[in-house]
């Protein structure tokens, strides 16, 4: 993987997350949460795709398609998880 191509998979998975937080309208701790959520999503979903061979929307040697889908799970699944309340008694 060459240096721009991780240059490119780091902006765009980070305009998911901003993107995504904009859309729920978080604070501060929020936009780190959804930004380090997006990132892990996306480049999970991209080294998923190399080891299974899938070239769903590729781009260069960077699988988008899959890592987009990565980067949505994640942060659907981190912002559902981030809305747990705990009750004290």
């Amino acid at each position: 993987m060459t240096l721009p191509t991780l240059f490119f998979g780091v902006l765009l998975s980070s305009l998911y997350g901003a993107v995504f937080h904009l859309w729920k309208d978080g604070g501060l701790p929020r936009l780190f949460l959804f930004l380090v959520l997006s990132w892990a999503g996306f480049w999970i979903g991209h080294l998923l795709a190399n080891q299974l061979g899938w070239t769903f929307v590729s781009v260069g040697t960077l699988h988008v398609g899959l890592a987009t889908l990565g980067s949505l799970a994640f942060l659907a699944g981190g912002y559902w998880l981030s809305l747990v309340q705990v009750q004290r008694e």
